[in-house]
C-alpha cells in the first residue's frame, strides 16, 4: 500500500505570501496518484492554501503510522534555517515556531514502520535538512529506506516563476515520464538525475540523500521499448558483444518485400531511438541495411541484454 502528503502552502500571516505552492501541489497529485496507464499508483491527500502547524504535524503523524509499505511527503511552502536544521513554515508560523522542524520528522520517520519513505522539499534552504550536523546523536545516519529530495542546497533560495516553483515544474516534467528509464520505471534516483540536469551552475542545485539499497517506483510510464521487444534480444543477438547482419530486405522500402525481416527491423530502430543498439559500419539503421552491414548493442543494450537473458524481464 502506497499513501502520500502533498502540501502546498501560499498563504501566511507572519510571512510574505507565496503564488505557486499550490499550484505545484495540484498539478503532482494526478501525476502520483495515477500510473501512465491509469492504473492506482499512491493514496494522496493534499494540504492546499492554510496548513497551521498542527494540521501538519498531525498529517505526517499519519502519513507514516503503520499499514503503507511506502509513504511520500512532498512540502511546497517556505524554509526557513534553524540552527543547523531547516524548518517547514506553515501559515500560523511566528518567531520561535515557525512551523514543523525537519528533526521533528526524522524522529517520525525512526520510529515508523514504513519501510520506504520518499520527502520531497520544494522550499528556500531545504538542502540543509538531514545533513550530518542536523541529525541528532540518535541519527548518525539517515533511518533505512528513507530518501530526501530537495529543491536547493541548505544556503540556497527556490525559485518561482510564472505562479509556480520552478523545481516543481521540472519535478511534473520528470513524473510524466521524463525521468522513466526504459522500462517506464520512475525512482528517487531517476528524479534526482533529471531535476540535476534541468539546473545551471548559476541556478538554485537540487540535492538528493538516502539510504536505500533498492529503489522502488514512485511512478511507472508506458514502456519506451516493449517488454517483448527487449525479451527477444538474447534471440538476436546470442552474445552481448555479437553484430546482428542486416540487408536490404530489412528495409521497409526495398524490394522483394520481406515481412518477417521488416518487422524485426522496426523493432531494432525502437532500440536505437533508446539508445540500446546502434547500426555497425555507419551512422543511420537505413544504410546499414541497405549496404548489407549491421547492428550491435550499445552499453546500455548491453545490459538489458543480460537481464533478458536472465529471465529478469
Amino acid at each position: 500500500m502506497k499513501r502520500a502528503i502533498l502540501v502546498g502552502i501560499d498563504d501566511y500571516t507572519h510571512f510574505k505570501s507565496l503564488r505557486g505552492c499550490v499550484n505545484d501541489a495540484k498539478a503532482l497529485h494526478p501525476l502520483l496518484a495515477r500510473n501512465e496507464d491509469d492504473s492506482v499508483n499512491f493514496d494522496c491527500k493534499t494540504m492546499l492554501g492554510t496548513v497551521t502547524r498542527e494540521k501538519l504535524f498531525d498529517g505526517i503523524v499519519s502519513l507514516l503510522a503503520g499499514g503503507a509499505d511506502f509513504a511520500l511527503l512532498y512540502f511546497a511552502g517556505h524554509g526557513l534555517p534553524v540552527g543547523d536544521d531547516v524548518c517547514l513554515v506553515t501559515s500560523d508560523g511566528q518567531g520561535n515556531t515557525p512551523g514543523v522542524r525537519f528533526n521533528e520528522i526524522l524522529e517520525m520517520v525512526a520510529g515508523s514502520e514504513v519501510g520506504e519513505i520518499v520527502v520531497i522539499l520544494d522550499c528556500c534552504f531545504s538542502g540543509g535538512a538531514g545533513t550530518v550536523t542536523a541529525l541528532s546523536r540518535r541519527q548518525v545516519l539517515l533511518r533505512n529506506g528513507l530518501s530526501l529530495l530537495t529543491a536547493s542546497r541548505g544556503d540556497q533560495l527556490s525559485d518561482e516563476i510564472a505562479g509556480r516553483g520552478v523545481f516543481s515544474s521540472y519535478l511534473e516534467g520528470a513524473l510524466d515520464g521524463g525521468a522513466a528509464d526504459v522500462l517506464g520505471h520512475v525512482t528517487v534516483a531517476g528524479l534526482y538525475a533529471y531535476l540535476s540536469e534541468s539546473f545551471g551552475a548559476w541556478d538554485q542545485r537540487p540535492t538528493f540523500k538516502a539510504n536505500v539499497d533498492r529503489l522502488h517506483d514512485l511512478r511507472r510510464c508506458n514502456p519506451s521499448v516493449p517488454l517483448e521487444t527487449l525479451r527477444r534480444l538474447p534471440l538476436w543477438f546470442a552474445t552481448p558483444d555479437e553484430t546482428y547482419r542486416l540487408d536490404p530486405s530489412y528495409e521497409p522500402d526495398a524490394e522483394p518485400k520481406h515481412p518477417e525481416h521488416e518487422a524485426v527491423f522496426a523493432q531494432l530502430q525502437a532500440c536505437r531511438a533508446n539508445k540500446l543498439v546502434e547500426p555497425d559500419g555507419h551512422q543511420h539503421m537505413y544504410y546499414a541495411a541497405m549496404q548489407s552491414l549491421g547492428c550491435r548493442l550499445t552499453p546500455l543494450g548491453r545490459h538489458y541484454w543480460q537481464l533478458a537473458k536472465r529471465d529478469r524481464l
